[in-house]
């Protein structure tokens, strides 16, 4: 084994004209986040407790697309989901079309601890969250008056809008209007751009234990009733004793692909490292997706991969290795 490392992001995909002022915003969580998961590690916790932890924060914070800040439905409402899965022997949680919950990933791993279930959504998982007694806040704690303007453009657009974290004085400069040739297609259907800053954290502790977790608003102006690739086990995250994967971008392409389990399945069967892993599926298994993915090894290795033009990222391992980065 080669000590702990951890690993966070922040979505794959960012707007080009990005102002300076937000990305060192974004760096900046991503840094406190790494130094939260640093110290819990340094203090000896398990890995599942560190990834649950820092996806706490990142849900906590608005500036990402999780938690508070979440993406609206095209009903104007926030629907959450969140998964999580310790590696050793691959328990998992998972939760889908919260409202109320403030923390999804806690109720995820309540599922995988306190359910005898792998899944619960919607009312099912509402009513476990009220019988676990955790807290419960309006939905419209997690509503920002920069998500409600996006998703008016949105409508205007009549259109699934990514990229809805463009600041209110660059609104005129959004790219809403009818689809062209370079915009991305999601099942077939033009979207106009791209940006889903879904959040995760994968980690080894120095046990070489492996854990992950998701969480996510979904997407800006979405159906509601929309499930992406986040809490889905073997899509958007999976753990095992090889590797700690969690995955962001274009959730119908990472869900086709089963993404985060397939970079554990090539590392088992063809034994492959971890970046060439991960390097391989974002390479053969997206169809045309845009995505990027985080992972941790057992062996205390971090990597990273996305084929969208940036990722909101950090590493640190315990030899001292620490990066924050959004551009390629």
């Amino acid at each position: 084994m080669g000590g702990w490392a951890i690993a966070v992001h922040g979505g794959a995909g960012v707007d080009p004209n990005l102002p300076q002022e937000r990305q060192e915003e974004a760096k900046k969580l991503l840094a406190r986040c790494l130094d939260l998961g640093i110290s819990a590690l340094r203090s000896n916790l398990p890995a599942i407790d560190v990834v649950e932890l820092v996806v706490r924060e990142l849900e906590t914070d608005p500036l990402f697309n999780s938690g508070r800040g979440s993406a609206l439905t095209e009903n104007g409402t926030v629907e959450m989901e969140a998964s999580i899965m310790d590696g050793p022997k691959r328990r998992c949680g998972a939760v889908s079309g919260l409202t109320t919950v403030k923390n999804p990933i806690s109720l995820a791993r309540l599922v995988m601890e306190k359910s005898p279930h792998s899944y619960l959504a919607f009312s099912g998982a509402e009513e476990f969250a009220r019988h676990q007694g955790v807290e419960t806040v309006d939905n419209g704690y997690f509503i920002t008056e920069e998500n409600l303007g996006m998703l008016k453009l949105a409508k205007e657009a009549n259109s699934i809008l990514f990229d809805y974290r463009i600041p209110a004085v660059g609104l005129e400069s959004c790219s809403v209007g009818p689809p062209d040739d370079n915009l991305l297609a999601m099942n077939g259907l033009p979207i106009s751009l791209y940006a889903p800053e879904t959040v995760g954290c994968v980690v080894v502790d120095s046990q070489g234990r492996c854990a992950a977790a998701t969480s996510t608003g979904g997407l800006m102006n979405k159906m509601a009733g929309r499930i992406g690739d986040s809490p889905l086990i073997g899509a958007g995250t999976y753990a095992c004793d090889l590797c700690g994967v969690s995955c962001t971008g274009e959730g119908e392409a990472i869900i086709r692909g089963t993404l985060a389990r397939d970079v554990a399945a090539v590392m088992e069967y063809k034994g492959l490292s971890l970046q060439e892993a991960v390097d391989f599926v974002v390479n053969e298994r997206l169809d045309e997706g845009r995505a990027g993915l985080i992972a941790v090894s057992r062996n205390g290795e971090v990597a990273c991969r996305f084929n969208t033009n940036a990722m909101f990222r950090g590493f640190a391992t315990e030899d001292g290795f620490t990066e924050v980065g959004i551009w390629d």
